[in-house]
């Protein structure tokens, strides 16, 4: 009996078996690459922890050495993860952060002194913020370099470290990203609202 390839039937049959194949195809390709992404994922938050450490410069085999070198622990504070730190003998807490930019997430790796209350460095990163504007937070080591050295407590316990169209306090304040005031705001309730619950917690 001659197949009818012009036939309603025939094409619903090929059609179903061809999406099954590629369906299968596709399922065997994610699984055979997943370690491989899975290994290049973490290797990517272990230079973003590296970074906020101000230790940029590194391939995959220098980064995993180094990682290994100055990350001591990693701890929890309630749910959330930090890592412990030693760089030439100085103890230093990194704290992961999540936030919102003006079009998506936005996030950050940032490291404490022992004081609990000096930042020794900042990486930022974001899902989506515009080039050029926003996406500066991640692209302008300078501009994450301010962070250095930034008191985040006032004196009185309330959290000073802030990013702000003027700086008026240069011990706790950075100049916002120029044309990104959205962006800005939100790294900056990133800060308020993440860094104290870590401190909070290991203080106790």
């Amino acid at each position: 009996m001659k197949l009818n390839t012009n036939s309603n039937t025939y094409i619903i049959i090929y059609s179903t078996i061809l999406v099954v194949i590629v369906a299968f195809l596709l399922a065997f390709v994610f699984q055979a690459l997943k370690p491989m992404q899975d290994a290049n994922v973490a290797l990517d938050v272990k230079k973003q922890i590296l970074y906020s450490l101000n230790i940029r410069g590194l391939d995959g085999a220098e980064a995993e050495a180094k990682y290994k070198e100055v990350v001591k622990s990693e701890e929890k504070a309630g749910d959330q993860l930090y890592y412990v730190c030693d760089i030439k003998g100085e103890k230093k807490y990194v704290f992961p952060l999540k936030g919102m930019g003006l079009w998506g997430g936005i996030s950050a790796f940032v490291s404490v002194n022992d004081d609990l209350n000096t930042i020794y460095g900042a990486y930022f990163n974001h899902e989506s913020e515009t080039a050029g504007l926003g996406a500066e937070i991640k692209d302008s080591q300078e501009w994450q370099e301010k962070f250095q050295g930034k008191k985040i407590f006032s004196e009185d316990g309330k959290v000073a470290v802030a990013v702000v169209k003027k700086v008026e306090n240069k011990d706790s304040e950075v100049d916002c990203v120029t044309g990104a005031t959205l962006t800005s705001n939100g790294v900056s309730d990133m800060l308020r609202d993440g860094l104290k619950p870590y401190i909070d917690a290991i203080r106790k």
